[in-house]
């Protein structure tokens, strides 16, 4: 059976004792091509993993990676981008949505009548904006709540 080595660990670990990979196959008792292998990020063994452990003296455990916690991980990053695109959605409509009042403005002024003509347009697109914006608050708020904020 295959387990996957933290191969970044590995070889930070054989760098700080300054070793090669040629002193860590001999240490652990491997091929030199299994050392090569599991830096890379390849599979190893149980056996391997077992030698490469007894050579740094610690737990295989520790030369494995936590996939649940990497898989976490990858969820709560793809969640932040999620939430930093709806953001940036925001401040677009937002900034549109002000520029848009600014023309509903003008066409009012100029269309010679009493009152602002653009209200019923200019009322509907606010509704939309505080509608956006409440979206953002509330998903940032459930975000907080579930401590990935």
């Amino acid at each position: 059976m295959q387990i996957l080595p933290d191969s970044t660990k590995i070889k930070r670990w054989r760098d700080e004792r300054a070793w090669s990979q040629e002193h860590l196959a001999d240490v652990a008792g491997v091929g030199v091509r299994t050392v090569q292998r599991i830096e890379k990020g390849e599979g190893a063994s149980r056996e391997s993993l077992m030698a490469l452990a007894a050579a740094f003296d610690v737990n295989v455990i520790d030369l494995t990676r936590d996939a649940h916690a990497e898989t976490l991980s990858a969820v709560r990053a793809e969640r932040a981008k999620g939430r930093a695109a709806l953001r940036l959605s925001f401040i677009i409509h937002f900034a549109s949505y002000i520029f848009g009042m600014f023309v509903f403005a003008v066409i009012s002024m100029m269309d010679g009548g009493e009152g602002f003509s653009m209200l019923a347009p200019a009322l509907w697109w606010t509704v939309g904006v505080a509608g956006h914006g409440l979206t953002v608050v509330i998903v940032e708020a459930a975000m907080h709540f579930k401590g990935e904020g």
